[in-house]
């Protein structure tokens, strides 16, 4: 009587899990599921361990209350335990439907090992494996579909390639390129192998993988698309042919020509608007193709054309918040502020946000409205009280530019007695600290954050460099420096601190080292001005001076590399607007 009892149980939990949350893909919210799938057969009659019972029975009401994490709960606990292929399938479904991706590939895991050829199984083991980035993982269940005659969208084992090990990487690579060999006429797995090739730079590889795929199929838009690209790399004077081709023979295909004309804004901007006005045509009333045709209009200078589609935005109620940027931009530069101030007031919470009230705020700056500065701001913190941390920033931030320090830091002052434990508010007041001389304010804000934050290494970094650069404090400064970079190791910006500190500690070869891989990394006014430094103290005033020469041509009024040389009293560089003393030698003026 117990053993039918239990079987009964079974196959009431199995009919419950199917007619209740259906099966989805991964992350698909629940009011997105598809239809509950049919009820499965009824297991095989088999006993039910004694402790099982209890959680079953708990999981069945959980279902029937839409107690979902309840019942998900159980099931987790159940399913290793039962082993039973059907419990690790409607555990795995559960755990979708409840986007619990963890738990969802912890029960497709078992489902799997429990089935290993269920082709559900497979695909939705894949699916979850390249969701959490273990793409090589994921590889061999595709195949195993594919082997089957499933079709198989290979192509997504490639997300976030870049984000892969070198190492993860390579294996992926030689796994697909070993697919390529086995499914000579799969599309999507020569696909893949193309992409591959692409990625790695290997440019004709590609190419001669892509005919393969052309030979099979045709018009194959993926395909197409990348052979574009590629061609564009190589610096190819028809590198659309074929896209032009697809598009003669249907030209209602929205899909290709919408990326025909994207490629397009990087070599011909007049093309690619020709291509966007036809699928407006097509599409009147689609806001991202007005938009885009607003700014390529802006791009090419007709700002009267790209008015008119901003207009249309508006009208459409679309894109409303970037419509009102762009014509506060045009309104900026054509020279009518007060339309501008009205045009970027309209931007709501959004993402042209900041960047609206940033621009509003540059103009009543420069227009000496200060008093109206404050009061915009004023207004927007009490509009958007959860802006709160950003807005200070912004306000402090524009004021800092028009190097109104004084006025930036009174801001962030109000800002940190509202916010005391604001880590972004405590660094920017002590990068202001730092521009007016206050090394103590800098200091015990920077100690602050490091206490709060062990790891935070853009706080280290800035103290370090600034003992190194402003004191003698060289031992400690290396000891802060050394922790940043032990947490970054690959930070241009650490990089060049070392480099700076092992300079001011005379260690100049290996001060050197350090700052080469930093300019390499990030070649930026200010690494070059330490680097030529280095260079020219070490007697190599060749190649300082081609370091400087090469950062004067980028920035020519950068505060560091003018000190610097001015400093060091070089000579023989083109600087605009600043004579040079004539040099009395490798005089090293650093403390």
């Amino acid at each position: 009587m117990l053993r039918l009892l239990l079987t009964g149980i079974a196959c009431a939990l199995l009919l419950a899990c199917a007619s209740q949350p259906p099966a989805t893909g991964p992350g698909q919210p629940p009011e997105a599921a598809a239809a509950p799938p049919p009820a499965p057969p009824p297991p095989p009659e088999r006993a039910i361990p004694d402790d099982s019972v209890y959680p079953l029975l708990l999981a069945e009401f959980a279902l029937r209350r839409g107690a979902f994490d309840v019942a998900l709960e159980q099931y987790s606990a159940q399913a290793p335990l039962l082993r039973d292929p059907g419990v690790s399938a409607h555990t795995t479904h559960l755990a979708q439907y409840l986007a619990r991706e963890q738990e969802a590939l912890e029960a497709a895991q078992l489902w799997v090992e429990l089935e290993p050829d269920n082709l559900e199984a497979n695909n939705t083991l894949a699916i979850l494996l390249i969701r959490q980035g273990r793409n090589v993982q994921a590889l061999p269940h595709f195949a195993l579909l594919a082997r089957a005659g499933e079709e198989v969208n290979f192509p997504t084992v490639l997300n976030d390639f870049e984000q892969l090990s070198p190492a993860e990487q390579a294996e992926l690579s030689q796994g697909v390129e070993r697919l390529a060999r086995e499914m000579p006429d799969n599309t999507q797995v020569l696909l893949t192998w193309a992409m591959i090739q692409a990625e790695t730079r290997q440019f004709e590889a590609s190419l001669a993988t892509l005919q393969q795929v052309f030979a099979l199929e045709p018009d194959q838009k993926q395909a197409a698309l990348l052979e574009a690209k590629i061609l564009m790399a190589q610096g190819s004077t028809q590198p659309f042919a074929r896209l032009e081709r697809m598009l003669a023979a249907n030209p209602q295909d929205t899909q290709v020509r919408l990326q025909y004309a994207r490629m397009l804004t990087a070599t011909d901007l007049v093309a690619a608007q020709e291509q966007f006005e036809v699928l407006s045509n097509q599409a009147p009333r689609n806001g991202e193709l007005l938009l885009s045709l607003a700014l390529l209009n802006r791009e090419t200078g007709d700002n009267a054309a790209a008015k008119n589609y901003l207009r249309q935005l508006l009208a459409l109620e679309q894109h409303v918040d970037e419509a009102h940027y762009y014509l506060g931009r045009i309104a900026e530069e054509d020279g009518d502020q007060q339309a501008a101030i009205y045009e970027y007031k309209q931007v709501e919470e959004g993402r042209e946000f900041v960047a609206a009230n940033g621009r509003l705020g540059l103009i009543y700056i420069s227009s000496g409205q200060l008093e109206e500065y404050g009061a915009h701001f004023d207004q927007l913190r009490r509009e958007y009280p959860d802006r709160l941390e950003q807005l200070y920033g912004v306000e402090a931030d524009l004021l800092a530019r028009e190097n109104e320090i004084a006025a930036a830091l009174a801001v962030i002052n109000e800002a940190l007695q509202q916010m005391p434990d604001s880590t972004a508010l405590r660094y920017a007041r002590a990068m202001l600290a730092e521009e007016q001389g206050d090394l103590a304010l800098l200091e015990s804000d920077l100690r602050r954050i490091i206490a709060e934050e062990p790891d935070n290494a853009t706080a280290m970094n800035a103290l370090g460099y600034t003992l190194a650069n402003r004191t003698r404090r060289y031992e400690e400064a290396y000891g802060l420096i050394s922790q940043a970079l032990a947490l970054q190791p690959n930070e241009p910006a650490i990089m060049d601190s070392m480099g700076w500190v092992l300079y001011r500690m005379n260690r100049n070869e290996e001060a050197l080292d350090y700052l080469a891989r930093a300019y390499a990394a990030f070649p930026d006014p200010e690494v070059a001005a330490h680097l030529g430094e280095v260079l020219w103290v070490s007697g190599d005033t060749g190649k300082a001076m081609q370091v400087w020469q090469g950062a004067l041509l980028k920035d020519p009024d950068n505060p560091v590399l003018v000190e610097t040389l001015q400093r060091l009293e070089v000579t023989g560089l083109e600087l605009p607007g600043l004579e040079l003393r004539q040099d009395t030698g490798n005089d090293n003026a650093k403390d």
